[in-house]
């Protein structure tokens, strides 16, 4: 695509992004409350379009990323897509169905319910690591709540933009869901819009530019924003169990994954025999990297350079860097490990981002505990040991968006458990019930017929008055 090709399709979106939102704000308001059984509709064509066109999907994703394992497309992408779509499908009358709610005595007669409206118009800012799943989970959410919803695709992923614009397109007029495509500028534009709730999956550095686009008109914001998310080795657990946990959670989709390990704090008698341990783990994985259906690329040129930025950085400062591979292939790069690493260096201040592995030491789980709060708070947190009583420790002892004990990943494939950060990771939660919550307007209503007993408080004030607050004063 040329540059002037390029610049005329911003120009267009630009113009047609007020206008899809204008549309999409006239058909809420002609429809402000969708019944279940519509919204269970548009949930199930949503998953019959992505069933029937996974081997488009997955072929879309592979040519945005040069080579992106189809495995990992089914089962890190299209599985969750299709259980999340499933899960609220399954719950949705459930989720939609007031809740009573208590009347105190001084009120009575009255009753008092909870509704759950849909909040209008929602935006969705999808990333570029897992642009599917990062689309998909936002919009179940938003549909299930009964909303419309635009969703701005990346420029980093053309072609999964343009296939997924063309097969919403076939089952959701624009006025109910749309794709929106284009550059940065666009991007920016889109964050601008007057939503009614703006969802943002990406870089924490571009998180603050839509937080205050979003200021501009008070829009609720929904931030999901990785961060360096630690991995802790105990010192009893058996180093082939959290090797290859952690292989796992760093090599998928070649560390380009928000939740994945970022850095590994091992007890400093141990380092030698983790190191070994995770070598195993991942020439285990990826025998080799040329031509490896299994192992994916980094996404593009740039991202491929700013991870070479990264270790050039740590090497010059005095890191130790340990290639598990002799070279890596085309944008296909070489996982490594990082040894004595230092906070001066770039790999451990920003998020990495890709298959590089930073190690640091630690004496005692008091010092690893105080490593990790005298950091920004991260988007996930990975222990790795089978005493009880030091899980506790971990869970209350430290603040992360979530946890996995004994595990990597897979907590962000739960339906039933919330997804989000903290502080710097992030803000505000969806998946499963709690994105039918973050996308729906809890409406508290009081209800009282004929009979008003509240006439007892009007004015004129008198003793009466008095004599009543003071029945009814809680001590």
């Amino acid at each position: 695509m040329s540059a002037n090709v390029a610049y005329l399709q911003d120009s267009q979106a630009l113009d047609q992004l007020q206008d899809l939102f204008d549309a999409q704000r006239r058909a809420y308001a002609a429809h402000p409350m969708p019944p279940a059984a519509q919204r269970q509709q548009w949930l199930k064509a949503l998953r019959d379009v992505l069933s029937d066109e996974r081997q488009a999907l997955i072929h879309a994703i592979n040519q945005d990323f040069s080579h992106r394992s189809a495995d990992e497309t089914l089962f890190a992408e299209l599985m969750p897509s299709l259980h999340s779509i499933h899960y609220a499908s399954k719950h949705l009358k459930g989720w939609m169905k007031p809740s009573r709610r208590a009347v105190g005595l001084a009120f009575q007669p009255a009753s008092a319910k909870v509704i759950y409206q849909p909040l209008g118009v929602v935006g969705v800012i999808v990333p570029w690591n897992y642009p599917l799943y990062l689309a998909i989970g936002p919009l179940v959410g938003a549909l299930a709540a009964g909303n419309r919803v635009m969703l701005k695709l990346s420029e980093s992923t053309p072609a999964t933009g343009e296939l997924l614009k063309k097969l919403l397109a076939k089952i959701f007029p624009e006025d109910l869901v749309c794709v929106v495509l284009g550059e940065a500028e666009v991007g920016m534009a889109f964050s601008k819009l007057r939503f009614d709730h703006l969802l943002f999956t990406g870089a924490t550095s571009i998180g603050k530019h839509v937080m205050r686009a979003a200021a501009e008109h008070l829009t609720p914001v929904t931030l999901e924003l990785g961060g360096k998310s630690p991995a802790i080795v105990s010192a009893d657990v058996p180093l082939k169990d959290a090797a290859e946990r952690i292989a796992f959670g760093k090599a998928l989709n070649a560390g380009q994954t928000c939740v994945a390990p970022d850095y590994v704090l091992v007890p400093e008698d141990r380092v030698e025999g983790f190191v070994e341990a995770y070598s195993k783990a991942v020439r285990g994985f990826y025998p080799t990297l040329a031509d490896n259906p299994d192992y994916t690329a980094i996404i593009n040129e740039r991202q491929l350079a700013r991870l070479n930025a990264y270790v050039k950085d740590a090497t010059d400062k005095g890191a130790n860097l340990i290639p598990l591979y002799d070279q890596g292939q085309a944008r296909r790069m070489a996982h490594s490990l990082l040894l004595n690493v230092s906070d001066d260096m770039t790999v451990m201040q920003d998020e990495i981002f890709g298959p590089v592995l930073p190690i640091v030491p630690y004496r005692g789980i008091d010092q690893a505990f105080a490593y990790i709060n005298q950091r920004p708070r991260p988007l996930a947190l990975y222990y790795f040991g089978y005493n009880k009583r030091e899980q506790d420790r971990v869970l209350h002892e430290t603040h992360s968006g979530g946890v996995c004990l004994n595990d990597t990943l897979l907590h962000v494939a739960q339906d039933d458990m919330p997804f989000g950060g903290i502080g710097p990771s992030g803000m505000g939660h969806y998946h499963g019930h709690e994105g039918f919550l973050t996308f729906s307007k809890a409406k508290g209503v009081l209800v009282k017929q004929r009979l008003n007993a509240a006439k007892l408080i009007y004015p004129p004030y008198g003793k009466s008055i008095q004599k009543l607050i003071q029945k009814l004063f809680v001590r």
